[in-house]
């Protein structure tokens, strides 16, 4: 990356301190810096971390960041997967295909996360923001409204800062979440994983599936992505105290777990590491004027590649909502609708992933292969896999409980392709004819949409969720009525 600017000194107050430059405290913050927020954002780190664990940016995401101007600049540093499939070695079982969705990213985008954490510090600093790089939060206490926190700074200096918001997205050991009090229940699982970056031989590569892979063996389970520069991200349960694989251990996890034929050879390892995962979902999302968001009030298994998806959607689900309420748009009281629309949408990923991750690890043989027949007759069954990819895309995340009735319902996506967004605005889409010659036009801070042959007008939020339908066709009055759309 280019030399960043120099990031000014921390300041004495703010509207939302941020403890956390992950991907999750990156795009919260570059949201809010999109948005006007006041805020300041610091991580203990002196930079982006290399060797971390996510590699794939699902299809929601990418429309998120598509919103916050980093879509398209990650997606032309990424590789396009199809999907995912599982396979008993050369064996396809089941193959969940993203290219039918409805989005505008039909593929699970390959990239690091070190790549996602640099492209948001870029536009982060684009949009005027900086990271105040190895700043340490020490602790907080409450000072109505807000809190008054103490930061370690790199000169070792220990300053006070009042926030009238503090946002955690400092990982599983979350300082933010010990000192709200906030409970982390689930569990530990004791299962270890060794993670790899490698380059493998030439052959090697042109045998290997350009999905993400679940190999499926009696030796164990085996993930494998193809990344960009001809890298493969691998990803495998090992024994308790096992080490930081080496090339030979890869290449040992390959032959035994891996494609069948040939010997794999590793030209490189790039970055090794092992790790444990833990699943656990924080029993609040908000505690006053405190919040989680990320590895902070979430945390899985890697099955699925759900969890910095995750975190970023919290993200994009929380700013507009301080925006709103910083600004004096909306209540206090919308701020508790990010616990409930974010919070079970958490828990059903922990509870997926860990079903998903215990069917794929299977040691016994015999039961491996009834789940191998299984999974081959559900690929075979109308409906499951176009179901499985949406699921695994998470463009099925929907704030709602009201039934399906085949009309629009607030609180479900809306696709991109449908109602073109427009930023972090709200967004009014009206019916038009393809013969009414507009497409778009502003009114303050509501972006409007002409969409032919739409069935009724809508209203949606800036996270890209629908708000309202059959609203007033007539800007002012819906600005005028804000309130009323807001999540009860």
């Amino acid at each position: 990356m280019p030399k960043l600017p120099a990031v000014p000194s921390l300041p004495c107050r703010t509207d939302v301190l941020i403890s956390g430059a992950g991907p999750t405290g990156l795009a919260l913050a570059a949201s809010l810096c999109q948005l006007g927020v006041d805020h300041v954002l610091i991580d203990r780190n002196a930079e982006v971390q290399p060797g971390s664990k996510a590699a794939a940016v699902q299809p929601r995401t990418l429309e998120y960041l598509d919103r916050i101007g980093v879509g398209a600049a990650l997606v032309e540093r990424g590789k396009k997967g199809r999907g995912f499939c599982l396979r008993d070695r050369d064996r396809m079982l089941l193959r969940a295909c993203y290219d039918r969705l409805d989005t505008p990213h039909p593929y699970m985008l390959l990239a690091s996360q070190q790549t996602t954490e640099e492209l948001l510090v870029r536009r982060l600093v684009e949009l005027g923001g900086a990271v105040h790089r190895e700043h340490r939060l020490m602790g907080f206490t409450a000072d109505f409204p807000g809190v008054t926190a103490t930061v370690a700074g790199p000169d070792g200096v220990v300053r006070a800062l009042t926030a009238r918001f503090l946002v955690g997205c400092d990982g599983i050991h979350s300082t933010v979440r010990t000192g709200a009090g906030i409970a982390f229940p689930g569990d530990s699982p004791e299962q270890l994983f060794a993670l790899a970056d490698v380059r493998l031989t030439a052959d090697r590569q042109a045998a290997v599936s350009e999905d993400a892979a679940f190999y499926l063996s009696e030796a164990g389970l085996l993930l494998m992505s193809p990344l960009a520069d001809g890298l493969h991200r691998l990803v495998a349960p090992v024994p308790p105290g096992t080490a930081a694989p080496d090339a030979g251990d890869i290449e040992r996890l390959l032959a035994t777990r891996g494609p069948a034929g040939g010997r794999k050879r590793v030209l490189e390892v790039v970055a090794a590491s092992t790790y444990r995962a833990q699943e656990r979902v924080a029993e609040q999302f908000r505690a006053g004027p405190v919040f989680l968001a990320g590895d902070a009030a979430h945390t899985h298994s890697p099955a699925g590649a759900q969890g910095m998806n995750a975190g970023m959607q919290d993200a994009g689900n929380l700013a507009w909502k301080l925006h709103a309420v910083l600004s004096g748009a909306a209540p206090e009281a919308l701020l508790d609708s990010y616990h409930r629309e974010r919070q079970p949408v958490a828990a059903q990923l922990v509870a997926f992933t860990s079903q998903f991750a215990r069917i794929a690890a299977l040691a016994d043989p015999a039961a491996g292969r009834r789940r191998n027949a299984l999974l081959a007759a559900a690929a075979a069954t109308p409906g499951i896999t176009d179901w499985l990819a949406s699921t695994l895309a998470q463009l099925d995340i929907a704030y709602t409980s009201e039934p399906d009735l085949g009309a629009p319902r607030p609180g479900t996506r809306v696709s991109p392709l449908a109602v073109l967004p427009y930023g972090l605005r709200w967004t009014l889409a009206l019916p038009s004819t393809p013969q009414h010659g507009m497409t778009a036009s502003s009114h303050g801070s509501l972006a409007i949409r002409y969409v032919p042959d739409l069935p009724a007008t809508l209203l949606v939020r800036p996270d890209g969720y629908l708000a309202a339908i059959g609203v007033p066709s007539d800007p002012a009055a819906v600005i005028e009525r804000l309130g009323q759309y807001l999540p009860r």
